[in-house]
């Protein structure tokens, strides 16, 4: 043991804490606004963020672009769209190739899909009912019939049953379970595949062997193949179903999916964070030997796909990355600064900084120096002001008055401006219901009701018999209600553009604000005259988009997405015929009349299709989006080493301020503790 002064030993050691304390702070540490635990090794992992997480991942009431983003790959469907190609175009996925299809006596039609043998389910203990130790089992043919018998019972309140009551028994299939539960409180609480299986399945649908399926249609549906590249029709495993019913500690099926895609929901939590990993079970990765089309990088694409360095990937096993993990994040800045310093692999871009970042419509010289790369697409969607056909003033019954009158206000709605204003310019204005990429849309169309006119406006309204807004028949001002959900300043903001252009003609518009369900019941009950409404392509067909104003769709009579409950009879036969023709000649005649008689009646104001600018890291690599919410994670991949080495160069602390601190901090204490020792002599 060193001797000495005890006291003296402890002034000493005071002065090397607090010099270990300065130069352990955060100052000279440097703060770090990371998100994420230390990396492990060159461990290939996606970085993104989500708002808010969404309402179910059931794949049979699924329908949102969250909720996609993880159905999309955690499961697996018989079609999938190939990666590069556009127009999107169709290939096999689970199914060994694209379905044969028949025409069969009195009109139906029969989709025969042979699936891959030897493919498995993602683990879960789910299939260990009867079984312990069983983890997983093969897919089957009557595994995608059982989802489909679930879309089609009413219980579970599908959002999709519309397009799959084109298969034959479906619709009567829903009936009868519902009025067997009804009638039988013993068949109500069987296992739900027993339940199916009690009221005889559904006629239309048949597994002659395990890995077939065949669907019989009662009539022609050439879009039904779209719904087989969507997560509706995806294999469900009867276990998952039964396991996970939210009893006994254990969650929803709608929280815990239990799918066949190529990643799974390794962690999920609502509030924070989810991870999709690498799913070993995929069919790709256990079998890269078959060179599926779904399970390996395509080898066709365009130049650019050439130039980007694409296709240098081609006939690479997916899926590239190892983890996707996406973490919860509700204000866009804060998210836009944690791209800015490498933490998140793409961003947006606020409208806040959005001069700073675009110029002249393309990467500012900062963003490329610091390797950022632009990716533009236009969306295929449209948004649109609807007006509501069942109103007495704006709809059907005012007839050619009324007519004239949405037309003008028609006029008046210079879209151009809004998008300058609202969107830092970016979107396509619309000519029509169709935006680009969709069969049908006709770039060189221009409609006459969508080009600013105030001057024809007014004449409109002359002949409308609403002389600068003035109802002649009675002397008053014509007053017309906006409803809207959207009570956000900047939502009111853009409402108020509106407001202000049809002030130009003598109209007043008072904006009725209220909450989201006050919004539908008022829709549910045609108690509305104008409302703003937008529209996201589920598939790449036009019958997706013109089913909005097709009268069996309509919001008050069916509860359809037709809100504005727009009906004319001929337009309804032409959507009948088109959407029953594949692509050509006589259906693009139909679609062309189709878009003039809606060109002339004025249901929508069409406004824009959205313009999607998103930034990139320089460390990501095969970044193509499809336009449909459709993630493409398995084709995606990055540069760990590179985003390590950008990560520490933009986030590198600033170190002077804890010197000059440290320096005061010691003029301050060195004097008393010189005082200490002397004292102590």
């Amino acid at each position: 043991m060193i001797g000495g002064d005890p006291s003296r030993c402890r002034g000493v050691f005071s002065w090397m804490l607090l010099v270990s304390i300065l130069l352990g702070s955060p100052f000279f540490s440097g703060c770090s606004n990371d998100p994420y635990p230390p990396e492990r090794g060159d461990e290939k992992i996606l970085y993104s963020s989500f708002v808010d997480a969404p309402r179910t991942l059931d794949p049979a009431t699924a329908y949102t672009t969250r909720s996609h983003a993880i159905t999309g790959v955690v499961y697996d469907t018989l079609l999938k769209y190939h990666f590069l190609k556009r127009p999107l175009e169709l290939i096999p996925g689970l199914a060994v190739a694209l379905p044969d299809v028949e025409s069969l006596a009195d009109g139906r039609t029969r989709y025969r899909f042979e699936l891959r043998a030897d493919m498995l389910f993602a683990d879960d203990i789910c299939f260990e009912r009867g079984d312990p130790g069983r983890r997983t089992r093969e897919i089957l043919a009557a595994d995608i019939a059982f989802q489909l018998m679930r879309i089609a019972d009413p219980k579970v309140g599908s959002p999709v049953i519309e397009p799959f009551s084109n298969i034959e028994d479906f619709g009567a299939f829903g009936k009868r379970l519902a009025k067997r539960r009804e009638s039988d409180s013993a068949f109500a609480i069987l296992p739900v595949q027993e339940q199916y299986a009690g009221v005889g399945g559904i006629r239309g649908l048949l597994t002659p062997t395990p890995h077939v399926l065949e669907v019989i249609l009662d009539k022609a549906y050439p879009q039904i193949k779209y719904w087989f590249a969507m997560e509706f029709s995806t294999p469900v495993p009867w276990e998952a179903i039964a396991y996970y019913d939210g009893k006994d500690g254990r969650p929803r099926f709608d929280d815990h999916p239990v799918g066949a895609g190529p990643f799974v929901l390794g962690e999920y939590d609502k509030q924070a964070r989810y991870v999709l990993e690498r799913n070993p079970n995929w069919y790709g990765a256990r079998h890269p030997e078959w060179r599926a089309p779904a399970a390996i990088f395509p080898s066709e694409g365009d130049e650019e796909d050439k130039l980007s360095g694409r296709l240098d990937y081609a006939g690479r096993t997916l899926p590239i990355l190892d983890r996707v993990v996406v973490v919860r994040e509700k204000e866009g800045i804060p998210r836009f600064n944690k791209f800015i310093q490498g933490y998140y692999d793409a961003s947006g871009i606020i409208k806040e900084s959005f001069d700073k970042v675009v110029q002249e419509d393309a990467l500012s010289p900062e963003m490329k120096e610091m390797g950022i790369r632009l990716g533009k697409a236009v969306s295929p969607d449209v948004f649109y002001l609807g007006f509501n056909l069942d109103d007495p003033i704006v709809g059907r019954e005012g007839g050619d008055r009324s007519r004239k009158l949405r037309q003008a206000m028609s006029l008046v709605i210079d879209v151009e401006e809004y998008l300058r204003i609202f969107n830092n310019g970016r979107g396509v204005p619309a000519q029509s219901v169709l935006p680009s990429g969709i069969y049908g849309y006709d770039r060189d169309y221009r409609n006459p009701y969508r080009q600013f006119d105030v001057e024809r406006a007014k004449e409109l309204m002359v002949e409308a018999g609403y002389p600068n807004g003035i109802d002649r028949t009675t002397g008053e001002a014509l007053s017309l209600t906006f409803d809207t959900y959207n009570t956000s300043t900047a939502g009111l903001t853009s409402i108020k553009f509106y407001t202000r252009a049809w002030k130009q003609i003598g109209i007043d518009v008072a904006v009725d604000a209220t909450t989201y369900n006050q919004f539908q019941e008022k829709l549910r009950r045609g108690a509305y005259q104008l409302f703003e409404f937008g529209w996201v392509a589920d598939y790449p067909d036009p019958e997706n988009f013109f089913f909005l104003l097709w009268s069996e769709m309509g919001k008050r009579e069916h509860g359809g997405p037709n809100a504005t409950n727009f009906s004319n009879a001929r337009f309804d036969d032409l959507f009948v015929s088109m959407k029953a023709r594949e692509n050509g000649p006589e259906r693009m005649s139909e679609i062309r009349e189709m878009v003039a008689i809606l060109e002339r009646e004025r249901a929508w104001i069409e406004l824009y299709h959205r313009e999607d600018y998103s930034l990139y890291q320089g460390w990501v690599k095969n970044v193509k989006p499809m336009g449909l919410s459709i993630p493409t994670y398995q084709y995606r991949d990055l540069d760990p080493q590179m985003r390590r080495e950008r990560r520490l160069v933009w986030n590198e602390p600033i170190l002077w301020p804890a010197y000059v601190l440290a320096i005061i901090a010691v003029a301050i204490v060195v004097p008393g503790i010189r005082t200490y020792f002397m004292e102590r002599q």
